[in-house]
């Protein structure tokens, strides 16, 4: 009967951490940084699940061990192409609160898509996925966007939003995995640790 091996979450992030507790997966933590840059032409989907190959390789150190690793991008897809990546904003952290704001008057009244790339990487080598989920957020007022920068929740956030703290209450509707919204599809996770020997 093998050993099982170690799962390392690649990232210090306390959401992706809280999903995996809750999910009753046991793993450590041990990430390294790893230059957050879109490359020119780079289509979003390649992006998240680049960063997120980078990240899992960057912490990788034994052969018992699987790292995982996680990027989550938000996309606002051009209303003429939805289903092609062209017209594509990508909003990732927000730089400032200014940025904060103005990534919320785009996201406002309207659907994007949350698209989180995942990495587990082995000896065997490494899985590379990712999913997205549509999200439709209300329609909100500059004194509404104001007060939630001035909340500070904006600030680390892919979009500039969290779906499960004060933003909640401006999610009109939400169609795929909703921990994947938070930061990591622990579903999808869950079933390629498991065919790993997690």
């Amino acid at each position: 009967m093998r050993s099982q091996p170690q799962l390392i979450l690649a990232s210090q992030s306390p959401r992706r951490k809280e999903l995996l507790e809750q999910a009753g997966i046991e793993f450590a933590v041990r990430s390294r940084p790893v230059k957050e840059k879109r490359r020119e032409g780079e289509a979003p989907v390649e992006y998240a699940m680049r960063l997120a190959r980078e990240k899992a390789h960057a912490a990788w150190e034994r052969l018992d061990e699987v790292t995982l690793g996680a990027d989550t991008i938000v996309v606002l897809r051009d209303a003429s192409f939805p289903d092609v990546a062209i017209g594509d904003v990508v909003l990732e952290k927000p730089e400032d609160e200014d940025d904060a704001r103005s990534m919320l008057r785009m996201l406002a009244g309207r659907e994007h898509v949350v698209i989180t790339g995942i990495c587990l990487r082995s000896a065997a080598g490494a899985i590379v996925d990712h999913a997205e989920t549509r999200v439709q957020l209300a329609e909100m007022s500059d004194a509404e966007i104001d007060e939630y920068v001035a909340s500070g929740e904006p600030m680390d956030k892919a979009g500039a939003y969290a779906i499960q703290g004060l933003a909640s209450k401006f999610v009109e509707r939400i169609e795929g995995s909703y921990s994947n919204v938070v930061g990591l599809p622990v579903e999808l996770v869950y079933r390629y640790w498991k065919k790993m020997g997690g």
